[in-house]
């Protein structure tokens, strides 16, 4: 499986972006005409402190680039992310990871592209604007409301993934790796605690480190 972060820029850099526009049309990158035209967008946000990724990160700020959405685009579908999946204390960088994944399939797929961009609006009517400045009740049910839609399919089945599948959702919940270099040999292996013990016959040869 392969694991991903979030690029996170030095402090320095973001606030220069802060100073030269506002976050929702600021990039981490220069970006040509071509590209702005197209719709490339950007995610900035800011670790929360204190939280296990802030103390394992260079710098509290990250950036995400999206070549396919723009920048309304990723921050609708990341508070929409947050409410099929929500987790007070997790950090919006791992949430941003989903919306990453999301651009990429648009990219490749135009049908996407489009539903993704259906689904933004569609919100963006039902909050009379700006669907992230709704409350988060309303928020709530709002996502409940299209369950079951190609667009709530698509975000649900990205996010199911995405979301927990990487080193930031692993350093904040605490999965650790296997002990030592051993792996899982004769660490429970052949343990069966909520079952009668079987015939020894019946387990099969135990491994051994020979």
């Amino acid at each position: 499986m392969r694991h991903r972060v979030i690029p996170i820029e030095a402090e320095s850099a973001a606030h220069a972006h802060e100073h030269r526009a506002p976050a929702s049309r600021t990039a981490s990158r220069t970006l040509s005409r071509r590209e702005w035209l197209k719709g490339t967008g950007v995610l900035i946000g800011t670790l929360a402190f204190p939280s296990i990724l802030a103390s394992l990160a260079p710098s509290r700020v990250w950036a995400v680039d999206m070549q396919a959405l723009d920048s309304h685009e990723g921050a609708v579908l990341l508070a929409f992310v947050k409410q099929q999946y929500p987790h007070k204390t997790l950090d919006d960088a791992v949430y941003a990871l989903v919306v990453k994944d999301l651009d990429a399939k648009a990219q490749k797929d135009p049908a996407v592209r489009q539903q993704l961009a259906d689904g933004v609006k569609q919100l963006d009517a039902t909050g009379g604007s700006d669907w992230t400045k709704r409350s988060p009740a309303d928020q709530a049910r709002d996502v409940a409301a299209m369950e079951g839609t190609p667009f709530f399919k698509t975000v649900r089945t990205t996010a199911i993934v995405s979301l927990y599948s990487n080193d930031m959702a692993y350093a904040h919940f605490g999965y650790g790796a296997a002990q030592g270099d051993g792996g899982y040999l004769n660490k429970g292996f052949n343990d069966l605690v909520w079952l009668p013990n079987p015939p020894a016959l019946a387990s099969g040869p135990i491994p051994t480190d020979s």
